[in-house]
């Protein structure tokens, strides 16, 4: 865990819990499942009809992003809805998405800038 302060209340960021969301967060699929669920809970069967993905991939990044805290499973009969594990994750996410869109650069043709589009760390904007 770390504290940060910078004149104003302390925040305290749990470290590892920020890599699982980078983790989730990394990976297209997860994020359009996440966005998926962040409208409304869900059968596996239904996201994947929904997204366009196979039963076995999404399958497989919902395991991903239940073992990273970000969905649980919710037993109904004999299938299971998946969720959002904690409804401040849809408020974080919609703040995430906002800051991205605030700092997303692009370059002379109008295309956006990625993290390699810069040779050094000192070259990328507001570093140097």
């Amino acid at each position: 865990m770390v504290s940060i302060s910078e004149g104003g209340p302390g925040v305290v960021v749990d470290a590892a819990a920020l890599a699982r969301v980078g983790t989730a967060l990394a990976d297209e699929s997860r994020r359009r499942l996440l966005l998926a669920l962040l409208a409304e809970p869900a059968y596996p069967s239904d996201l994947a009809d929904r997204l366009g993905m196979t039963r076995g991939n999404v399958s497989n990044h919902l395991s991903c992003l239940r073992g990273c805290g970000l969905v649980r499973g919710v037993p109904v009969g004999r299938r299971v809805r998946y969720e959002l594990a904690d409804p401040k994750l849809a408020h974080a996410l919609a703040e995430l998405a906002a800051l991205v869109l605030l700092v997303d650069h692009q370059d002379a043709s109008g295309e956006p800038c990625g993290p390699d589009d810069y040779a050094h760390a000192d070259e990328r904007p507001g570093h140097g």
